[in-house]
């Protein structure tokens, strides 16, 4: 291993970059965003760490879920609120049947860049630079809206602090209250057209809060009642962003990426010898890594090496994204080489990249059942080889948008015309998502028994 600084990986292969035309304008806003404060702090992700690592030691579960891509036309306190209610009403369904904590980490306030299958897009004969999220152009087809723009990044930087800021008012200043989140959930049920089939835990959870009450454990005596911590992530694909946010902590020397708690890499740039492993090896957030079919067992020792070398708890989280057709047939012999190699990291399971088909009137979708029956396969699988389970990742919203087909209230490929928003993939709506959290709950409870 060479040494690390934060910018050697400059000297490395780098895939899914795009092409800036002013050279010298990215330069000058490299060298501004360096002298923003940061974003996150490094005690913050100290106790992510923490967190995590008790995830991967099986006392823990992670929930992690957002945009898969953020917009700055979307960035409203309203959307920013709707999918901060969600999160917390999945954890606590997750925490109340499985009977651990649960970690809530957002794909949110930074979820700005997104890695693309091609360079170019071609609409009526006519090539554009691909969309790669707001943070690099614009997704209207023109060709000054795709051009890559650096002032992008300052953008980005300032609509992260924005969304950080409410998260935070939002989990400490009393929305976040188990009461509250409970009756939202109770709302939700009664709505629903399958409410029989979650209305038992609905109910169990309401009671569990009155029997703490009763015993003295109120919102105003119990700050965990009222508030509650959470964590932010994104893929850290844009390089150039993420040098320019890492800080090294006054109290302990080591280097911190300060644009997110959290940070992952996506499945076309984890390769062993290119600049993204370069950096996520020298970072100490709790990092990801996207894990797809391809992936050999001793291709995966050897990436868990790279990014973990001390086999420190909580360091590594491998989020698989398979397909629910492959899952049950890929996954048992990586976690079998994991578990047998003495390995210690965070399974999750991202059930949303490997579903994606293209409807017959051409709208992008992933259907529910799909996604269901993923995660289902990946408890089995952990179930089998005596491993844990430890979370999973979505990408979803708290609107009611219409992207993916399935669920409880039966959206067809009919229904993807009327309220299909995303700039990039389709997200669970916030039905789906509660209704897949009570689904959840189910294999949570079987589990823990």
């Amino acid at each position: 291993m060479t040494t690390w600084t934060p910018d050697s990986w400059r000297a490395l292969p780098i895939q899914q970059q795009p092409s800036y035309q002013d050279q010298q304008l990215l330069q000058q806003v490299e060298q501004q965003l360096h002298r923003y404060p940061p974003l996150v702090f490094a005690q913050e992700t100290r106790d992510l760490h923490t967190q995590l690592g008790q995830v991967a030691q099986g006392k823990g579960f992670l929930l992690q879920g957002g945009d898969c891509a953020e917009s700055f036309n979307d960035f409203n306190a309203p959307k920013i609120r709707d999918t901060f209610k969600v999160l917390l009403q999945m954890a606590v369904v997750l925490t109340y049947a499985g009977g651990l904590p649960v970690v809530k980490v957002a794909r949110m306030a930074g979820q700005y860049a997104k890695p693309r299958s091609s360079d170019l897009e071609t609409i009526n004969g006519v090539s554009l630079p691909s969309y790669r999220g707001d943070i690099v152009n614009s997704f209207e087809f023109t060709e000054s809206a795709r051009q890559p723009d650096p002032n992008r990044l300052v953008t980005a930087y300032h609509h992260s602090a924005a969304t950080l800021n409410l998260l935070r008012a939002f989990a400490q200043g009393g929305l976040a209250d188990l009461h509250q989140v409970s009756k939202w959930n109770m709302g939700f049920v009664e709505s629903n057209p399958l409410k029989d089939r979650y209305h038992n835990v609905a109910q169990r959870i309401q009671e569990a809060l009155r029997f703490m009450e009763i015993c003295g454990i109120t919102a105003q005596n119990s700050p965990s009642i009222r508030e509650t911590q959470l964590y932010t992530s994104h893929e850290a694909l844009l390089l150039n962003y993420e040098e320019a946010l890492t800080r090294r902590d006054s109290l302990t020397g080591d280097w911190y990426d300060c644009s997110a708690h959290m940070v992952w890499i996506g499945e076309r740039t984890r390769q062993l010898d290119h600049a993204h492993l370069e950096f996520f090896r020298g970072i100490h957030n709790p990092v990801g890594v996207k894990i797809g079919p391809g992936m050999q067992p001793d291709e995966l020792i050897r990436l868990i090496d790279a990014l973990n070398p001390d086999n420190t708890p909580g360091r590594l989280t491998l989020i698989t994204r398979m397909g629910a057709d492959k899952l049950a047939d890929k996954l048992p012999a990586l976690v079998r080489k994991v578990k047998a190699e003495g390995r210690t990291v965070v399974w999750s399971s991202d059930p949303m990249h490997g579903n994606t088909v293209k409807a017959s009137n051409d709208f992008k979708t992933r259907d529910f059942e799909a996604i269901l029956r993923e995660i289902r396969s990946f408890f089995a699988v952990h179930k089998a080889e005596g491993t844990h389970a430890g979370g999973i990742h979505l990408e979803m919203t708290g609107e009611h948008v219409t992207e993916c087909t399935g669920g409880a209230y039966g959206l067809s490929e009919h229904d993807l015309s009327k309220r299909y928003f995303t700039q990039c993939d389709p997200r669970l709506n916030a039905d789906q998502v509660l209704e897949l959290a009570f689904l959840i709950a189910d294999t949570l409870s079987a589990t823990r028994k």
